[in-house]
């Protein structure tokens, strides 16, 4: 016998009183446009503030309203979880507004000198009043610095996470996991410092004649230390997330340890460890202080990484910012937005690249 069949003294059952109301769409929206044409009202006529006011104001107004009317019409429960949703939602377009500000600005103003020449020359000889010049000898040292710094990092990154996680015991373990840890925070200035000092003022003045010589191998030194420990740290957090059972069924068909490691915790845990190396990368590609220390910066390409002073992208941005010539804000908008769509090309490309490892296998 179905709800509707049954019989309840005093009660007919319909399908309207056993369906819960709901608020309609077209009151929701009532309610927000009236939430914000008050808060514009108010904010506005009063001279107190600006459209950033009003949106917060309309918000909290909305939340305030739509309580109320969902109160009469679904009830307190369903109205608490009404608004709740509405401040998870709110959150989450808080969140992504500074990014997608960013993203516009970066490639509205990025788009002025996207052309053939930027990508194509360098600013050797460029002057106040040259339009032209461009960013390809930046491109050049920047992918010859963070791609040095990565096979650097990487493997003692994801070695010192296997460490840690399969057979780091006892006090040294510890004293690494803190170091690590301390290294994490490290500020990148810092690290060119220590490079400054002991490669290029100690170890250099060893191939250079006695003197000291500023290179891109020099600022990838830098860019290794500071990708070190983020590539540590979330490689070993992918590795614990690894089950448990998968290296005890491995180890029960008598697979040694260290192949158990090779063929069953790396490859499962491989796109969270992708994600953290381009995490660090990103990081890395995008540093200014330590490359202005130990490499320089050059206006010419230089395509040695180990033989004189190399330019990079984010010094490149930070350079032309800084210049009096009307053409260098162009450059170094079209610089940022390069940069940012090379970290986004390596990440999506190391991305499909993991995927695809996982899916052969």
């Amino acid at each position: 016998m179905s709800l509707l069949d049954r019989e309840v003294p005093g009660v007919v059952m319909t399908p309207d009183n056993i369906r819960s109301k709901t608020l309609p769409v077209a009151v929701n929206i009532g309610i927000a446009a009236g939430a914000f044409a008050v808060a514009a009202a108010i904010v506005l006529g009063a001279d107190i503030g600006n459209w950033v006011l009003v949106v917060v104001l309309g918000a909290a107004f909305y939340l305030v309203g739509l309580n109320v009317v969902a109160s009469r019409i679904e009830g307190k429960r369903a109205a608490r979880n009404r608004a709740m949703k509405s401040l998870i939602y709110s959150a989450c377009v808080l969140a992504i507004l500074p990014l997608a500000s960013v993203v516009w600005t970066l490639v509205s103003k990025g788009v002025a000198r996207l052309d053939a020449n930027f990508f194509n020359t360098s600013m050797n000889n460029i002057g106040a009043r040259d339009p032209e010049g461009g960013a390809y000898h930046a491109i050049i040292g920047t992918l010859e610095q963070v791609g040095i710094a990565t096979l650097m990092s990487v493997p003692l990154g994801v070695l010192g996470a296997i460490y840690l996680v399969e057979y780091g015991r006892g006090k040294f373990a510890g004293t690494v996991r803190f170091f690590v840890d301390v290294m994490t925070g490290i500020p990148s200035i810092v690290a060119g410092l220590f490079i400054l000092s002991f490669w290029v003022l100690i170890v250099s003045p060893w191939f250079n004649d006695g003197q000291p010589r500023f290179s891109g191998f020099a600022a990838a030194l830098a860019l290794a230390v500071l990708m070190l420990p983020t590539i540590v740290r979330s490689t070993e957090e992918m590795l614990r997330l690894v089950p448990g059972p998968l290296r005890e069924g491995s180890y029960a068909l008598g697979v040694p340890q260290w192949k158990t490691i090779l063929s069953v915790v790396l490859p499962t845990a491989l796109p969270g460890i992708v994600t953290g190396i381009m995490l660090a990368v990103a990081r890395a590609a995008g540093e200014t202080a330590p490359v202005l220390l130990v490499a320089g910066g050059a206006a010419a390409i230089n395509f040695d990484p180990f033989g004189g002073n190399q330019q990079s992208l984010s010094l490149f941005v930070y350079q032309q910012a800084g210049d009096a010539s009307r053409y260098a804000p162009d450059r170094a908008w079209t610089a940022a937005l390069t940069l940012v769509a090379l970290v986004l090309i390596l990440t999506i490309a190391a991305k499909l690249l993991a995927r695809r490892n996982k899916l052969s296998r």
